[in-house]
Order: structure tokens, then sequence, then C-alpha cells
């Protein structure tokens, strides 16, 4: 981050400070915190993208005990968690820190029926953070690395005889001891650094699939052509298979084609996905064998384009179905006081994406952190555009100066095992959200975090998903390739006020965006994490103070915009523990700004676009 005077002072006396407390055990609570059912909590099916009827969830209570690292299988356990809230969290009903040093078991039973086991039985983890080992009835299942994608494994050779099973999970996270992707997860919490979030803090759930069924459908909307390019895997034995896509509307489309082969579904009258019409058309994808239904989903896609324009000087903007759209949003860590990582309920989760929206920002970026499936569904019912952060990890850059460039670090040396576990999860989160049409942006490192390899992971993302654009490193170490930066954007971060990278530099051939500004800070008694020391970037005593700076900073925005800034970022969608930067404090209670007046006042940003 770029900042001013006062912002270095803050941050030269937080780096004297060592804030010993790990845990906060009282911290404040949102609205749905008593809404939540500890018996069966965010009950919602989890994964929108690709739905089937044949499904249970199992969140809900669970035992646990924690134990040294490397224990055996345990016994006993010494209480009940809630699933899917981290250990540390209110909700979990356990807040108790674990540690490098330690390992969080989980253990419950669950019911199966003999008509459930006609096919295959797939165990569902949304997100376990970050090394988990799955035992069914005492068996080891399989080991997964990952704290942000998705992961199953199917389980039927491990169930016994009877109607009831036992799942016991084991999970290992070594916080920030260790060099995985963490975000802003810290053992000794303080400043922009957040509580430990460790195991399940997504939805666990069974899914009852035929002995040939579909395994994935990648949707890929073209929309200069009105179609949509449909792949669907599958895990088949022998014989012929064949893949039906249709089209739910009222005048259905159907194609038909071999299994592994791309679909092509071209719509007459196709209409376009934007924030101001999020259209989603509904999709079937059906698995048959001759003229046998073997297995079906629904799914949902958008015909939209995110690509690079230019404006009447030259300077490249971005562009969403072939028009510029200048791209406003805040900054959101998705962080909860009662839930850390995981919101207590589904209208917690869309609340505050609804209030983005009516404050008038059209996109979001989502920093060191990833959401649920069901986040990203919601961005795209609702016409929210996302950059997609990749979550920080292996943290401990040396940083340099570089006059008048912005290139403000240095490549870190990794070890062949942290790259690879980088690597790894981020091609897993990438193919996992693919689908969501509302990601526009996906933004490998921020800040020179853990950045390395800077050319080689841009340009690999640039072609594993050539369909958005890339943000190489948001707010620093930037490397050049001939006369432009790597990646599609030039971005920088400074505090509190706006500014733009040069245009005399990399503007012609780069896009230009302010990743990270603002940070107007105002704690709200009754609503902040702690009672006293909270922070932000630049602190006042009121609302009206707070109002009446924020909206010259937006009137120095608006004088960025000619000379061809593409997007900005707010910091940041709520308060964070200690940090009151927020738009909303941290319990969502308070919104610190007039909406309606806000809104009206991002209206100007867009007006230039059209």
């Amino acid at each position: 981050m770029k900042y001013n005077f006062l912002s270095l002072i803050f941050f030269l006396v937080l780096a004297s400070v060592v804030q010993a407390q790990t845990i906060n055990t009282n911290p404040i609570l949102t609205s749905w915190a008593t809404d939540v059912n500890s018996n069966l909590p965010l009950p919602e099916y989890p994964r929108p993208q690709m739905e089937r009827d044949s499904w249970q969830n199992l969140n809900g209570q669970w035992e646990y005990t924690i134990l040294d690292k490397g224990a055996e299988l345990p016994e006993d356990f010494v209480g009940k968690i809630t699933v899917p809230f981290p250990v540390e969290s209110y909700l979990s009903n356990v807040m108790q820190s674990v540690g490098a040093e330690k390992e969080l078991w989980y253990q419950r039973t669950f019911t199966i029926e003999n008509s459930q086991r006609r096919g295959r039985v797939l165990l569902h983890f949304g997100g376990v953070d970050w090394e988990a080992e799955v035992f069914v009835n005492g068996e080891s299942v399989g080991t997964h690395q990952g704290g942000y994608d998705p992961f199953s494994f199917d389980i039927k050779d491990y169930l016994q005889r009877g109607k009831d099973q036992e799942i016991t999970v084991r999970v290992w996270d070594p916080s920030d001891d260790g060099p995985q992707p963490r975000g802003k997860q810290v053992n000794q919490p303080r400043g922009i650094w957040y509580t430990p979030v460790t195991g399940i803090w997504q939805t666990v759930w069974l899914e009852f699939v035929p002995e040939n069924f579909i395994t994935k459908v990648k949707i890929n909307p073209d929309w200069d052509n009105g179609s949509f390019l449909v792949e669907t895997m599958a895990e088949v034995g022998a014989g012929e298979f064949k893949v039906e896509v249709r089209l739910l509307e009222d005048d259905e489309l159907v194609v038909q084609g071999t299994l592994g082969e791309e679909l092509v579904l071209t719509i007459p009258n196709p209409k376009s996905w934007s924030p101001d019409n999020p259209y989603l058309y509904d999709l079937e994808i059906s698995l048959k064998q001759g003229n046998k239904l073997i297995d079906k989903v629904k799914s949902y896609s958008a015909l939209r384009k995110i690509s690079i324009g230019y404006d009447e000087n030259g300077m490249q903007v971005m562009e969403l179905n072939g028009q510029p759209l200048f791209q406003y949003g805040p900054l959101d860590q998705g962080w909860w006081p009662d839930g850390l990582y995981t919101a207590p309920t589904d209208e917690a989760l869309l609340f505050d994406i609804e209030k983005t929206k009516e404050l008038g920002f059209n996109m979001i970026r989502k920093h060191v952190k990833v959401e649920p499936s069901r986040w990203y569904y919601h961005c795209d019912r609702l016409g929210m555009l996302v950059w997609q952060d990749m979550p920080s990890g292996d943290m401990g850059n040396v940083w340099e100066s570089k006059p008048g460039i912005y290139r403000k670090g240095l490549n870190r040396e990794r070890t062949s095992q942290s790259e690879e576990i980088f690597k790894t999860e981020w091609k897993a989160i990438m193919d996992a959200f693919h689908h969501f049409p509302s990601i526009v942006v996906w933004v490998p490192f921020n800040e020179a975090w853990g950045q390395f390899k800077t050319k080689e992971i841009t340009e690999w993302t640039q072609q594993h998903d050539p369909s958005r654009l890339v943000n190489s490193a948001s707010g620093g170490n930037f490397e050049l390739e001939g006369n432009k930066l790597v990646g599609d954007i030039f971005d920088v971060h400074n505090y509190p006020d706006p500014v733009m990278p040069s245009p005399d530099l990399f503007g012609k051939v780069n896009i230009l965006t302010l990743g990270e500004y603002g940070g107007l800070g105002l704690p709200v008694e009754n609503h902040t994490w702690q009672e006293k020391d909270n922070w932000g970037y630049q602190s006042f005593k009121n609302q009206e103070e707070l109002w009446k700076r924020y909206q010259q900073l937006i009137d120095d925005l608006k004088l960025l915009l000619p000379k061809g800034l593409a997007a900005a970022v707010y910091t940041q969608t709520t308060d964070v523990e200690v940090e009151v930067n927020g738009l909303m404090t941290y319990d969502r209670k308070v919104i610190k700004f007039p909406v309606e007046a806000m809104r009206k006042l991002h209206e100007g940003l867009y007006l230039k676009n059209f």
C-alpha cells in the first residue's frame, strides 16, 4: 500500500505492538446470530452451479477434540462443535485456538437408506482450512490440502452394512507458521491481520448419484455469437454416452452431442448480462445412454463479455459487452464477528452484496479470500461484478523503491513445496469458480504478499482462463515485458486520497486502476470489536464529518476519469475486527453513510461511459 505520512506513523507504531490474545471470547454479534439453527445451520443447497435433487446436508452438531499433531484416530471427544463454523468463532460454540502444533478432529454419524446406496455416494466439503484427512467408519478415504477450494470423495466402498455410518475428519492448519495460502489470518491478530480460521468453514454434504454420473459442467459464454459453449465431464463405464443440453425458456432449445465434446447452444435474440440487467439463462444437462436418461443436473449461465477497449485518447479501458464501463466497488474482506470466515446465514451472506448494490457500487473486489459458491451465485443474480483475489501466503517480501514507477517489491524466493502449494490451489480455485459470470478479473497477487515468479504465474493465469482479465499484482511489484507491464492491468494503492498510475509510463498498453484507496475510519460506540484502540487510515468523530470527506474523495476521483482511470476500489465494505474503515459496522447494524445520497453520488462516476 502507498501510504501518506500519518498512515506511515501508524504502521511504525503498530509494528512495535504485539497483541497476545488470539481469540476474542466476547465479540459483537450480527442480527443473524440468533437465527442460526445449531442442528442444521446453512441448510441451502451449496452448489447452485450444478444442482441435483438427491443430497443430504451434514451441517450441525459434530463431536470435536484438539490433540497433538500426529496423534492416532481418537476414541474420545471433548465436546460439540457447530459445523461449518470455524473452531475459533463464536458460532462454533467452542472459541478455541489450535495452532501448528495441534490438530483438530471432528466426528459425527449419519444415516443412509438402502435406496441411496444404488449408485455412488459422494461426500462433499465446501471448504476446510487447511489440510484435511477424511475417514469413513475408521478407514482413511483421502487427504486434501487447500483452504479455499471445494473437494469430495466417493465413499460408497467405505460404507458398512446398516444405516448408521461414521465420518471423522482430521484438520491441520499452521496459519501464519506455514507457507500455505491463508489471506489475513495470523496467530496474533493486530491491525489489518485477523483471527485465525481453522477447520471446516463451509457446508458438508452428501450427494447420491448413479454409477455413471456427471462430474463437471463447464459453460463458457460466447457473447459475440450469442452462444453458450458447454462441455460436460462424467465418470462412466463401458458403452457410448451422449449429452443433451436444454435451455429452459418458453421456447426451449436443445442440443445433443458426444460426451466430452464442446456443444454450442446458440440463442435467438440473446439477452446480455450486466449490472443493470443481470439476466440469467437456466440450463439442464443430461447424460444419456441411447435414449435412456442416466443422470441430470441443473445449471445456469449468462451472456457477458469482459474485454479491453480504448477511449478517445487511446487509453485502455474495461469494456463489458463491448461498451466501456467504469468499475467501482469496495474492498470486501468477507469476515463476520460471530462466524469469522463463515456468514451466520445465507441471508447474511446476501446482505453485504445487496447493500453494496444499494450504495451505488457495481463491483466488489473479494480480498485475499474466496467465498462459498452461493456468494458468487448471489452476485450473478444481482448483477455485481467481481474481482477475485488469490488468498496470499508465505509472506516476507523485501521491498524496494523505484521512483515514478510504483514498483515497490521484489519477487520472493519460495521453496519448491511452497510454490507447488500456491499453484495447485490457484488452479483449483479458478477451476471451481470459473462458472460464475460475475467474476471478471483474476488477481494472483496483492502488494507483493508472497509474490513470486510474477511473469510465469500471470501468463499461466491468462492462458488458463482467457475469458477474464488478469490483474497480476494489485498495488505492487510489477514486471515489465517489453514496453508494458505483465498482465492486463496497472494497479496502484494509495491511502486515503485517490491517485492513478502515471499515463506516461504504460498508460496506453495497460488498463489503469486504483486497486485500493480511502479507508476512512469511524468507530461507532457499541458496534466495535473492542472498546478502544480501533483505527482507520484517517479517523473521524461522526458520520457528518465522514460523509463530507467521502464526497471530497469522489470529487477528486472524478478528475482522474478523463485521464484514463478505468476502475477504483474503496476500502472497505465493513469494519473488520480493529479496523473501522467500513461502509458498515462489523456487526452490519449501522450503515455509516446516507444510502440514497451515496448512490446518487456514485452515479456521476458512470456517466462518462454512455
